[in-house]
């Protein structure tokens, strides 16, 4: 098997608050797998780096990469490209990546058999509420996003992506840290 037959990308998906992030500093820690980093033409913020956080691009530079999935959110433009992938891909053969639920149906089509799907999920979506507020948004911004298309889009996963999804209900850390353990132990074989 050539270098590029192994090549995968864990796409993690779900619903905001599912612990999308968790698991992929999960993945990092324990397995080295380099996340995909992604371009955006806003600003940094205060700590963020370049190359690290984000590409930070410029109105100018931000279409000379060649994207997989690309939104324009608050009058800025954030994508995924190809460039990000292979930079991700020369660390190691198994990378990870945060999408919704929108971008990860992009990826497996366009990715085909080099994409795994992480989907979390909660038991009860009441929940997701409840860790927005933990981790301290405002709560007219959770508000909001939870009577958003995007927001109630994400509660399930969709029919398309189901082929390449591995359900895993995030209610208890430990026992999802083994599920995900599981599930990347057969991926090695």
């Amino acid at each position: 098997m050539t270098n590029e037959e192994a090549q995968k990308v864990l796409v993690i998906t779900g619903n905001t608050g599912t612990g999308k992030t968790t698991v992929a500093r999960y993945l990092a820690e324990k397995y080295h797998f380099p996340q995909v980093v992604t371009h955006t033409t806003r600003p940094p913020r205060a700590g963020e780096v370049d190359g690290q956080d984000y590409y930070f691009e410029t109105e100018a530079s931000f279409p000379k990469n060649h994207y997989l999935e690309q939104v324009v959110y608050s009058n800025y433009h954030y994508g995924s490209s190809y460039e990000g992938l292979n930079r991700a891909w020369e660390k190691n053969s198994l990378i990870t990546i945060v999408l919704d639920t929108a971008g990860a149906l992009t990826y497996a089509q366009q990715l085909g058999s080099k994409v795994e799907v992480l989907y979390l999920s909660v038991e009860n979506a009441a929940d997701l509420t409840q860790r927005l507020i933990d981790r301290g948004d405002q709560l007219e911004r959770i508000q909001k996003r939870i009577q958003s298309a995007e927001f109630i889009r994400d509660l399930s996963v969709p029919d398309a992506l189901k082929q390449y999804a591995h359900m895993i209900i995030n209610n208890n850390w430990v026992k999802t840290q083994k599920e995900i353990d599981r599930i990347i132990k057969n991926m090695l074989k």
